[in-house]
């Protein structure tokens, strides 16, 4: 390669650099919630970056070939296979469960509460539905149902009320 060549293409890559490498390492934190790691993958975005300008590469938008290289990078990343060592997780404050009795019971209790859904009055069950099963937002339930979201609010208020008065029955 010609050193005027190369020169221009060091000052190209390096104007490019001062221009974007924090809103790159920004934008790259955002995605793995990782300091360090977002510096490195920012700095292999420029690293590919060059290794293809010197192979005769044409950059037409150098911004939108870096964040590009950058994405693709992280969805490497992701891919990845990570393993997490046992004493890494202790110290976050993973402490491991002999059993998933809790879970077995939660699932019992869950499906105990959609059959008691079922003995509510027709307009509570379907806000119950909506809210707790299909995991609506207020607003969500107002659309599909025409009414206002205040109105979708008491009657779910007032079915969860009922449904606790059926479950105090029900045990």
């Amino acid at each position: 390669m010609a050193s005027k060549h190369k020169i221009q293409l060091q000052a190209e890559l390096t104007i490019a650099h001062n221009d974007w490498e924090n809103k790159l390492k920004a934008y790259a934190f955002f995605k793995v919630h990782n300091r360090a790691t977002s510096e490195d993958l920012v700095q292999d975005t420029f690293m590919k970056t060059w290794a293809y300008l010197v192979k005769r590469g044409k950059i037409d938008l150098m911004k939108a070939f870096l964040y590009h290289t950058l994405n693709g990078l992280i969805v490497d990343e992701y891919r990845k296979h990570k393993t997490i060592s046992l004493d890494a997780l202790l110290e976050k404050g993973f402490e491991p469960s002999a059993g998933d009795s809790g879970r077995f019971l939660n699932v019992l209790e869950g499906k105990a509460m959609l059959l008691l859904i079922q003995r509510l009055p027709e307009k509570f069950q379907k806000v119950m539905r909506m809210r707790y099963v299909q995991d609506l937002s207020l607003k969500e339930m107002s659309l599909i149902t025409g009414q206002s979201k205040n109105t979708v609010a008491v009657q779910a208020h007032r079915g969860l009320k009922m449904l606790k008065l059926l479950y105090s029955h029900h045990k």
